[in-house]
């Protein structure tokens, strides 16, 4: 299969899991579902593989034209790892299988491992200017809090709201809050000014109860999806690590954990400045903005995969030429676990995705089939390698 129908096949998989698929697109992968139900285990010859290929050319080829006079033909998962065909069907066929009983089976899927970790949620904690801190997961719906005419509220849907008073902080003093989510938490909170902002697992925003004066600056650490409201008179700033984003008004994704060699800035909508040392660099929709940490102190500037840069936003693991650490990485935030790799390990590139709502072991299950093993015990994942049978 070449890349052209490996590209499709999972383009549109990944509409499917958007809920963005047409009616074909639905009954196409419903088809090659089908042939997996009943039998997670099945084993292919290599007829039956030969056989499965001709078909999605054939379809996928279809695919291309209907997208095509449609005009909704568009990038997606732009880089692609070297592995065999063989490898790369049955990666695709399983991740379709577990995101089909995600959504479709509401869950029936059987765990194959003894021990198991469940996947994050929604879980924050608050920290007042007072050092008060409020875990909000179990708070209750409605005020939360209520200091200096700043009014905090948790709402039905899990957000947190800031209302600010109008005669509030008269002497002018701002104090800050932080909220941050721990390893298998994400949270999100709408500020004094009207922006929402979503974290992700193991992050911290800190920021003013009330934004006065010439900007609006909140700090980052880890990754949080932003949009920001319009306000010409104040930019809005986000100190990530040693970067600086500015904005006035717009939708945009920060990726700036410390355990990354890599800060990205990944905008969506409007317009964003990035400033780094003394570098800077103005993006459009559509760009992102990669700084290697352990390098010279430039800035790239690259077309991104948008759907894969929120992929985690919209509840999914998406991965796109990844290698191994930096998926366990991804793993270890959202089902707070720790890893310990044992024996070395091949320089593969994985594609694909899963759900974040998935168990681990439904996630552990992809990997197996490309060689990759997970022992969960506990709070702990050992991740080995087994080379595969000549």
């Amino acid at each position: 299969m070449t890349n052209q129908y490996k590209q499709l096949f999972l383009q549109i998989l990944t509409r499917y899991r958007l809920g963005k698929a047409s009616a074909d697109e639905i009954a196409f992968l419903e088809k090659y579902y089908n042939l997996f139900e009943g039998n997670e285990d099945v084993a292919l010859s290599d007829d039956e593989y030969a056989s499965i290929k001709d078909q999605i050319k054939v379809r996928v080829d279809q695919q291309i034209s209907m997208l095509s006079k449609n005009n909704q033909t568009k990038r997606f998962w732009p880089y692609w790892a070297k592995y065999s065909v063989a490898a790369a069907m049955v990666l695709l066929f399983s991740t379709s299988v577990l995101i089909f009983r995600n959504y479709q089976v509401h869950g029936s899927y059987t765990l194959l491992a003894p021990d198991d970790l469940e996947p994050g949620g929604s879980r924050a904690i608050l920290t007042l200017a007072n050092g008060k801190q409020i875990v909000l997961d179990t708070a209750g719906k409605g005020e939360i809090a209520d200091e200096a005419g700043i009014t905090v509220t948790k709402t039905k849907e899990g957000q947190l709201v800031y209302t600010v008073a109008d005669n509030s902080n008269e002497d002018g003093l701002i104090s800050n809050n932080t909220i941050s989510t721990p390893k298998g938490g994400n949270y999100q909170v709408i500020l004094p000014d009207g922006s929402n902002v979503t974290l992700n697992a193991a992050s911290s925003l800190t920021f003013p109860t009330s934004f006065k004066g010439t900007e609006r600056s909140v700090i980052l650490d880890g990754e949080a999806y932003f949009e920001v409201t319009k306000n010409a008179l104040m930019p809005f700033r986000v100190k990530a690590g040693q970067q600086v984003v500015e904005v006035l008004g717009t939708h945009f994704d920060i990726s700036a954990y410390q355990d990354e060699p890599i800060m990205k800035t990944t905008l969506l909508e409007g317009s964003v400045k990035v400033k780094y040392s003394n570098a800077s660099e103005t993006i459009k929709p559509g760009q992102q903005t990669v700084i290697q940490l352990t390098g010279d102190k430039t800035i790239q500037v690259r077309n991104a995969n948008l759907e894969k840069e929120i992929a985690w936003k919209n509840g999914i693991f998406s991965f796109e030429n990844d290698d191994l650490k930096s998926i366990m990485r991804q793993i270890s935030r959202w089902y707070d676990a720790s890893v310990i790799y044992e024996g070395d390990f091949p320089d593969d590139k994985f594609i694909g995705g899963i759900s974040r709502n998935s168990k681990l072991s439904e996630v552990s299950k992809i990997l197996e089939l490309n060689n990759i093993n997970l022992k969960i015990s506990g709070k702990t994942i050992r991740v080995s390698y087994k080379s595969p049978a000549p």
